[in-house]
């Protein structure tokens, strides 16, 4: 609900402070006198696109304040939460126009954007009128409308899930086909080159081992000969020999040299010990230094082939046995990629039919609430003096989509028998005027949250006609929140609340304000819409009775 509206510097309005309030709202005044300068600043604060020129002249800038209330579980909580915007049950917008045309706004004094303003702005507001391309003209939200009367909350659930679904199931039959597409198109590659590598049978690590042995075995020629003398000198014809004459000797006369020699005796038992060792490390390399030039030959081919097929699949030859397990993969699901796709196509079929299941449910129950709502308005425009209008809902087929694969379009016959069409393309000005009305109340449903606002929504009316046009929209706004700016006594006399727009002229310039208006003042403001410039005593007492019927 607006809860109030601050002006300053906006066109004609130095400033202007309106406090509202639950019920219908009346805005009355002369032509001229401002009444649509007020739409346009409510228009800017809310983000909407409109006039550019909106700054005072001779001001910096322009500004505009609105504040509503929020109940619990209104949308726009959920707007300000995705925005990061603070939230709570009251809602301040504001907006600023400089003089150049940059524009700012903040919500609960934070900075944001236009769109989030919008966003804000449809959840809060509604404007109806003769020129309302945002609402009920609007064809794009028929279906929209329609569903919300019906109540077809569970069957459009139904159906959002059931194009998921299908959607999904699209999606991965279109995913796999394309993966056996790309896989068959380098099949045999595939065949191939699993068949090359598995012949070869690379394991990791493999490569630097080979490197490691053909390195040895190419230098093995080069150093077995001295590591062969040096095996020679070591043996019993060499150092062992020697070592072992000497120590057999010193073991032999130890006992006469009165201790002196066992410090040596024990040295050479360890250094027999140590040679022993060396020995048996050097015979360990003459073994390993003793090969077939043949194994040379074949490390060297494998070494070759290996690193050959490595650059071939530009991997590192440490990778060709992981690259081999991925190649197989693919030719696995190339092998069972037919029968998987067969199971795909199975449960999108499946999913189609549940789609078209619950699309044709939600289509049958749109038709019969078409069929409820055409009863419904046909009954309210009765009392409007268009008992002989044709509403009529037109539902067509439409692209399947996540709402259904239906096209919902509201259409008007201002006769019997005449041609219908687009409500905004048939009717005329006072009779587009009763055909929204009837509509509006026909769709309310639950969006009492909203404050709904109706200009000059009774032109082009008057009598009888014009009191049920007032009746209507006091009845729209039981419970909820209705502005209305009127000629029409007759609506102006059901208001809760009543303004009057005035323009002055002060020291040269022009300005507008607003004027709430008691009792009192209220019984001569709908005078002078009933008699016009002179209010006689006849025009209070056609003043008095309105407001008393």
């Amino acid at each position: 609900m607006l809860r109030a509206l601050e002006i300053r510097d906006m066109l004609i309005i130095d400033r202007l402070e309106l406090d509202f309030q639950p019920g219908l709202n009346v805005l009355t005044g002369e032509t001229g006198a401002g009444k649509s300068i007020l739409l346009d600043s409510l228009g800017f604060v809310l983000g909407w696109r409109g006039r550019a020129e909106l700054v005072r002249q001779g001001a910096a800038q322009g500004e505009v304040t609105a504040e509503f209330h929020l109940p619990g579980g209104h949308p726009a909580h959920e707007i300000l939460a995705e925005a990061g915007l603070p939230g709570g049950d009251e809602l301040i917008l504001r907006r600023v126009n400089t003089a150049d045309g940059r524009k700012t706004a903040w919500v609960n004094d934070r900075r944001c954007s236009g769109e989030v303003l919008r966003a804000l702005s449809e959840t809060l507001v509604e404007l109806h009128g003769q020129h309302d391309d945002r609402g009920l003209l609007n064809p794009r939200g028929h279906r929209a409308m329609l569903d919300a009367y019906a109540g077809h909350t569970e069957l459009m659930e139904t159906v959002r899930r059931a194009w998921t679904a299908w959607s999904q199931a699209r999606r991965r039959v279109e995913t796999v086909e394309a993966e056996l597409v790309a896989v068959r198109a380098e099949e045999d590659f595939l065949r191939h080159a699993v068949a090359e590598l598995d012949k070869l049978d690379p394991e990791p690590g493999e490569e630097a081992a080979l490197d490691a042995r053909r390195r040895m075995m190419q230098g093995a020629e080069r150093i077995r000969d001295d590591v062969a003398r040096a095996f020679q000198l070591l043996g019993t014809e060499g150092a062992e020999g020697a070592m072992g004459d000497a120590l057999r000797w010193l073991e032999g006369v130890s006992d006469k040299a009165g201790g002196r020699l066992e410090g040596a005796v024990a040295a050479l038992g360890r250094a027999m010990i140590e040679l022993g060792e060396a020995q048996s490390g050097v015979e360990d390399c003459l073994e390993a230094l003793d090969f077939n030039p043949v194994e040379l030959e074949q490390a060297e081919e494998r070494l070759f082939a290996i690193r050959a097929l490595a650059r071939k699949h530009e991997v590192l030859p440490d990778e060709l046995a992981g690259y081999a397990d991925t190649l197989r993969g693919k030719l696995a699901a190339l092998d069972v990629g037919d029968a998987d796709l067969a199971d795909l196509q199975k449960a999108l079929t499946q999913a189609e039919a549940e789609y078209d299941t619950a699309a044709g449910a939600l289509s049958q129950a749109r038709l019969a609430a078409g069929r409820d709502l055409d009863a419904a308005v046909m009954a309210e425009l009765a009392p409007l003096k268009m008992e002989r209008a044709v509403f009529r809902t037109r539902m067509e087929p439409a692209e399947p989509g996540p709402e259904g694969r239906d096209a919902v379009t509201f259409e008007v016959a201002t006769n019997p028998g005449a041609p219908s069409g687009p409500l905004n393309r048939i009717a005329s000005g006072g009779e587009l005027s009763r055909f929204l009305l009837a509509l509006k109340v026909c769709l309310l449903g639950d969006d009492r949250g909203v404050t709904m606002i109706f200009d000059e929504i009774d032109r082009g009316v008057g009598g009888a006609t014009a009191d049920a046009v007032g009746r209507r929209l006091a009845a729209l706004a039981e419970g909820g929140q209705v502005l209305v700016v009127t000629h029409s006594p007759q609506v102006a006399a059901r208001g809760g609340h009543h303004w009057r727009v005035q323009k002055d002229v002060a020291e040269g310039a022009t300005l507008s304000t607003v004027v709430p208006l008691d009792a009192d003042d209220r019984v001569d403001e709908i005078a002078r819409m009933v008699a016009g410039d002179t209010i006689t005593e006849a025009a209070r007492a056609a003043a008095r009775a309105l407001l008393t019927s």
